[in-house]
């Protein structure tokens, strides 16, 4: 993983630009909330758990709405940032927050799904999801965030976010 992936995928949450050591520091807290919620995801496609869809739709709603009190980013800061001698992480910003938005919904919309026996349709979200946390896991691509760009009509800086754009 390089200097400028990792610079890309923090340009593309909204973070500016950090110096190195401080930039690969907060690129892997950023990255503590996916590792947890996305295994997560997994466990409720796996037994098509409705509740569980909920319960993790209604964290990122209030990771999106309060993203001061993001429990996920406390507890990276108490238990791993503190130790590692990391600042204290910043509230998210607005792309992040979207993101977050954005897959409380597709959370809220699977669980709906299941809810009302719409199989194809919970499949579908479900499907979405696990492609969405692969790029932001695997090719550190935020989906969501990239959304938010192109939405706010920056699709030139959107673009060169993208893990594809190069050094």
């Amino acid at each position: 993983m390089s200097g400028g992936s990792i610079s890309r995928f923090m340009q593309q949450q909204g973070f500016s630009t950090e110096a190195p050591p401080a930039l690969r520091s907060h690129f892997h807290a950023l990255l503590f909330q996916p590792w947890i919620v996305g295994p997560l995801m997994l466990i409720a496609i796996i037994l098509q758990s409705r509740t569980l869809f909920f319960a993790l739709a209604a964290v990122l709603v209030w990771n999106a709405a309060l993203p001061r009190w993001n429990p996920f980013e406390r507890l990276f800061d108490r238990l791993i940032g503190r130790q590692r001698g990391f600042l204290p992480l910043s509230p998210a910003p607005a792309p992040r927050r979207f993101a977050q938005g954005m897959a409380a919904t597709f959370m809220l919309l699977a669980g709906l799904a299941l809810s009302w026996h719409w199989q194809a349709a919970a499949y579908v979200f479900e499907a979405m999801l696990v492609m969405a946390f692969a790029a932001l896991l695997g090719a550190r691509f935020c989906l969501g965030a990239y959304i938010y760009h192109l939405l706010h009509g920056r699709t030139q800086f959107a673009n060169a976010t993208c893990p594809w754009a190069g050094d």
